[in-house]
């Protein structure tokens, strides 16, 4: 059985590869450490079958917590770190810096200065991993042509994409340095099943629904390559396996889109679900509003390199895996309903108040009964 310490993992693609992995991988367990800010969501796991539950563990705490850290891996020893956990939402960067700084730099550095710690405690066993998973926005812009590979210059244009390229030379740095056997994933635009409506591709479906209006930065015409999750889930599970320390792989979808394609086409897709015609047709919804600063005009990742060494490209075509993802928000509206009413806030309120270390499953009494997860 392998051990997996999973950060950040209900959030929207830590979920989603969970729900993959207990899918694709049944002698793999779980344990998912989240602070629950206002993306992570732990109802996220209620439907877990009993078989699943067994291998799940969830623990309430921020990666910036050494004390928590250390009692996960000393009571767990995970075989692996799959690290999701970090501010994501450029806006929110721009609003607020310092929560990025905090959480995705010093989070990031406690993480690898506890696994590197704990793992040489261990004899430095060969076959840990570190999977750091970042994006492509650490490289900043492309022009009309060309696209970003593993030795693409970083060149951050907002606090969040700074931030998350700190945190990737952190990662390097520490296999140079200790030889830590980190790997390093820069992903494109992912989209799917329980992401949180701030962004572009759920908010404009869920705005549709409610008739609201569909806002564009700019001109709408940023372009960026969009990753179904579930092949983004896939990728990480290969790179896993059969990445090499010390490398760099980058995933994308490529899907490149421009913002107003993607809108138009949200559009069009739900407007045949719903039966809305001629003057209802919800493109009369669109408005541009002021760009945002320092705002990227576009990305698209070349994924020769995992393709060729490990095997791994898309599966999922984009308008098929748009519907998709518009079919599950759709019959999900108690769980979208929850989010944006501000339920399931109070739910982990009433249900982790005073709680602010463990919940489910305090390591220190699993390690006293010699359990494991």
């Amino acid at each position: 059985m392998k051990n997996l310490l999973i950060t950040g993992g209900a959030g929207f693609i830590g979920t989603n590869f969970i729900h993959h992995v207990f899918k694709i991988r049944p002698n793999w367990r779980v344990i998912n450490l989240d602070k629950l800010t206002y993306a992570g969501n732990p109802c996220n796991f209620e439907n877990l079958s009993p078989e699943e539950s067994e291998r799940y563990r969830f623990i309430r705490g921020d990666i910036r917590d050494t004390v928590i850290l250390d009692r996960i891996f000393n009571t767990y020893n995970p075989d692996a770190v799959v690290h999701f956990a970090a501010e994501s939402h450029v806006d929110r960067s721009i609003q607020g810096p310092i929560a990025f700084i905090e959480n995705n730099i010093q989070g990031t550095f406690n993480l690898l200065d506890v696994s590197r710690r704990i793992w040489k405690h261990n004899g430095n066993p060969p076959d840990f991993r570190f999977l750091h998973i970042s994006t492509d926005e650490v490289y900043g812009s492309l022009g009309s042509e060309g696209y970003f590979t593993e030795k693409s210059p970083y060149d951050p244009s907002s606090p969040y994409s700074a931030s998350k390229a700190a945190s990737d030379h952190l990662a390097k740095a520490y296999f140079r340095t200790y030889g830590l056997p980190t790997l390093i994933t820069n992903c494109s635009n992912n989209y799917g099943p329980y992401q949180y409506p701030e962004k572009l591709i759920p908010l404009m479906i869920l705005n549709i629904i409610d008739e609201k209006p569909l806002p564009i930065y700019g001109d709408g015409k940023n372009v960026r390559d969009w990753l179904y999750v579930i092949d983004h889930c896939d990728a990480l599970v290969r790179v896993l396996e059969k990445g090499d320390p010390g490398e760099t792989y980058n995933i994308g979808g490529g899907a490149e889109r421009q913002n107003i394609e993607i809108v138009e086409l949200i559009c069009d897709l739900l407007d045949s679900r719903l039966r809305h015609t001629g003057k209802k047709s919800s493109r009369r919804l669109i408005r541009f509003v002021t760009d945002r600063p320092g705002h990227d005009r576009r990305y698209a990742i070349d994924a020769t390199k995992i393709k060729n060494e490990l095997g791994w490209s898309s599966k999922y075509h984009f308008e098929q895996a748009l519907e998709t993802t518009m079919d599950w928000y759709l019959s999900h509206m108690d769980w979208v309903n929850s989010i944006l009413s501000g339920d399931y806030r109070k739910w982990i309120k009433e249900n982790y108040a005073q709680r602010a270390g463990i919940k489910m499953n305090d390591p220190a009494e699993e390690k006293k009964k010699g359990n494991n997860p």
